[in-house]
């Protein structure tokens, strides 16, 4: 078998599928000079929202504002406490800490998702909010952590791994009482560059949102509120105009790689594959093994050829950026330990058997030393 190189992510194959789309729309967006807040703006924002099963969806321009700008229009600010995993991406907390309130961080369970049970424990008179990831492409148990959180406290889901997965027959999107996402180009939807949304069935929230990240105000020159310059880029929402019609698709065949991955590596003792949580559909924005051995594993990996990476290395606390919220190593041992572990094998549409047979043998090679 010829050793080939094997990418992480790539995005070849997605683009080949809405070129034509995408130079149509382009062209228009130019002709008619509608840079912001063009009419495609609109067509995104109405069809994400059917998608996710929600009354309101509007555009931002990243993931990070979208989780800062649904918390805000949560009344989320100084003062407040807000609950979330240690093992998410550093912009999670770094959201919260934008909105003037403290980011309290929970321990995550064996499948990489928020423990309903730490957060119980976490809950004081000043929280606020809960923060679900739905990490790798699969959701959150948002309806457990409901019933664990006295009744006030804003459910917010960070959905950006998981567009397009559900849980008990529910989208991501709309599970709690707001949802932020990203358009990361290497998400499941993702665009040309950076962009977000935020999704809810509030329409008190999504009144206020549309106020946030357009200068505090809905007319021009009209400022309720002090906000934020975070509006979707047209031309970015043409991209997810074209892109969201083969979303199911795109996410059927990270399945089926998944399920071949499975197949490849199932009789492996020393790996331990994904599991999928019971309830949840999985779309699998990442495939995430645990390994010992992990750095020699993935060193090795990458030495052949094989783009394996890790998401993510510290937990939140274990981070210089948060050394001030206190905790020391020990503090989330779930996540700790995990993070010792985990490695992403590449998983895209388009992915061939080949390429995922040489992931295979590549890494039984780097296990059987």
């Amino acid at each position: 078998m010829t050793q080939q190189h094997v990418p992480l992510v790539d995005l070849s194959h997605q683009q080949a599928q809405i070129n034509d789309l995408i130079h149509e729309g382009f062209n228009r967006v130019i002709a008619e000079s509608s840079f912001i807040m063009g009419p495609q703006v609109g067509e995104f924002e109405e069809a994400w929202a059917s998608y996710c099963g929600v009354p309101f969806a509007l555009g931002v321009g990243n993931g990070t504002d979208a989780i800062e700008i649904a918390l805000r229009a949560a009344g989320v600010g100084p003062g407040h406490e807000v609950i979330l995993p240690a093992n998410s991406f550093v912009a999670t907390a770094g959201a919260v800490q934008r909105t003037g309130a403290v980011p309290v961080l929970a321990d995550c369970d064996e499948d990489f998702l928020l423990d309903p049970g730490e957060v119980s424990g976490k809950v004081t008179p000043r929280t606020k909010a809960v923060i679900g990831v739905h990490l790798y492409g699969q959701a959150a148990p948002m309806e457990t952590i409901r019933r664990t959180v006295p009744e006030g406290i804003t459910l917010v889901e960070d959905m950006a791994q998981a567009q397009g997965a559900k849980r008990q027959g529910v989208r991501a999107g709309a599970l709690g009482h707001v949802a932020a996402t990203s358009f990361y180009p290497g998400k499941n939807l993702g665009a040309y560059g950076d962009a977000g949304a935020v999704m809810s069935k509030s329409e008190k929230i999504a009144d206020r949102v549309r106020k946030l990240r357009n200068h505090g105000g809905n007319v021009r020159y009209e400022h309720m509120d002090v906000g934020f310059n975070s509006r979707l880029d047209t031309l970015q929402a043409v991209v997810l105009n074209a892109k969201l019609g083969l979303l199911d698709q795109w996410n059927g065949q990270r399945v089926e790689a998944a399920q071949r991955y499975q197949e490849l590596l199932g009789d492996l003792d020393a790996v331990r594959l994904p599991r999928v949580v019971p309830d949840n559909d999985h779309v699998f924005h990442l495939y995430v093994v645990r390994v010992p051995e992990r750095d020699r594993v993935l060193q090795e990996l990458n030495a052949v050829g094989i783009g394996a990476g890790i998401h993510y290395p510290n937990p939140i606390h274990l981070l210089p950026a948060y050394a001030h919220l206190g905790h020391q190593r020990g503090a989330f041992p779930v996540a700790e330990r995990l993070s010792t572990e985990i490695m992403s094998l590449p998983l895209y549409p388009g992915i061939t058997a080949h390429q995922q047979e040489q992931v295979a043998a590549a890494l039984r090679q780097a296990l059987g030393r």
